[in-house]
């Protein structure tokens, strides 16, 4: 996919999801905060690719299912994530994961 490019060094935003788990599902009282080097304040969130909410906090409770991005102006759009209501899951660590890590997985119902 297209990437715009970022100043050296400037930081991209990103969402932190908590609790830290992928994929993340709607019955864990999923939050998603928006991080990024942007102007503080003016957090934009997009809900399946459509503006949602306009000058947002930058930490939201999901209540559906969907897949969220934000944007902080000056830091660009995040990375989506992706919240389900499937009431069947195999979660894995969201965080990144390198060959030879030892993982723990959950299977949710």
């Amino acid at each position: 996919g297209w990437c715009p490019l970022s100043p050296a060094g400037a930081q991209t935003t990103q969402i932190l999801v908590e609790p830290p788990w992928t994929p993340a599902v709607l019955w864990d009282r999923v939050t998603l905060t928006c991080q990024g080097s942007g102007t503080p304040g003016a957090t934009t969130w997009y809900k399946d690719r459509v503006r949602w909410w306009l000058e947002g906090p930058n930490t939201i409770l999901i209540t559906t299912s969907g897949t969220y991005q934000c944007d902080r102006a000056g830091s660009g759009l995040s990375p989506p994530v992706r919240v389900s209501d499937d009431q069947l899951v195999l979660q894995v660590p969201a965080r990144p994961l390198l060959e030879g890590d030892t993982v723990t997985l959950r299977c949710r119902r």
